[in-house]
């Protein structure tokens, strides 16, 4: 491959990080505080390709192409390199959803350790709740802090095996470590909701619901769930 489509292609691929890192859209693939090392890496590949391409320019010359069968069968895979740039440029894929969560029967809560206190929970009617923090309060809070509890959740309905659920997607760092955490719900009105739509709902844990035998999965409650728009931000962190 020629010097120049090298160059060419760096740039391409460099400007689709930038392009993802200064919209919404890298927050689908990594979590938020990547960015500047998103922003930084797309730089990068740009002020190479263009040093590059002035190295080249100055020099007079062009760099020969080379020949021969190896070299002509190993110059194919810098064309790889425009999959990532097609992808950015022409295909907006959704945020992961139910199914990733239903490829998992665990959830993330049964990974942590039980916890010798939690923080206070703020005062009010209704406490609105990460569901990891839910879950791990309900799965390792001895002293039942949440039981009779009204609680706000946010997420996005799953069903399986005849249950329905609120679901997130927990990422330490990007998509591909994405652990489910999520809640099965008990009561009515989540019925009409279509699987993946996101939503808010209030209710009530099940005290003790969240063990071991249930993948540390608690029942909530339902006394009120309404739909929203997709938040920018679909991962927990």
């Amino acid at each position: 491959m020629r010097r120049e489509t090298q160059n060419i292609l760096l740039i391409l691929l460099g400007g689709a990080l930038l392009k993802l890192s200064f919209t919404d859209m890298y927050l689908r693939y990594v979590k938020a505080g990547l960015q500047p090392l998103l922003i930084a890496a797309g730089a990068t590949m740009i002020l190479l390709a263009g040093l590059a391409i002035v190295r080249d320019l100055r020099a007079g010359k062009e760099v020969p192409e080379a020949h021969g069968d190896h070299e002509h069968k190993s110059s194919r895979s810098p064309w790889m390199l425009l999959l990532p740039v097609l992808a950015v440029f022409l295909i907006s894929p959704p945020a992961l959803g139910a199914d990733t969560v239903n490829r998992s029967d665990r959830n993330a809560a049964q990974e942590a350790k039980s916890a010798n206190g939690f923080a206070a929970l703020p005062e009010g009617a209704v406490i609105p709740l990460s569901l990891g923090e839910f879950v791990t309060r309900t799965a390792w809070d001895d002293s039942g802090s949440l039981d009779n509890r009204a609680v706000k959740l946010t997420g996005f309905v799953v069903r399986k095996n005849d249950f329905t659920y609120v679901a997130r997607l927990a990422i330490s760092c990007c998509a591909a470590d994405a652990s489910p955490i999520k809640v099965r719900l008990t009561g009515s009105g989540f019925d009409a909701m279509p699987t993946d739509q996101w939503v808010e709902v209030t209710g009530k844990v099940v005290p003790k619901s969240a063990t071991k035998e249930t993948a540390y999965v608690p029942t909530f409650t339902v006394s009120e769930i309404a739909p929203i728009a997709t938040p920018v931000d679909t991962y927990e962190s």
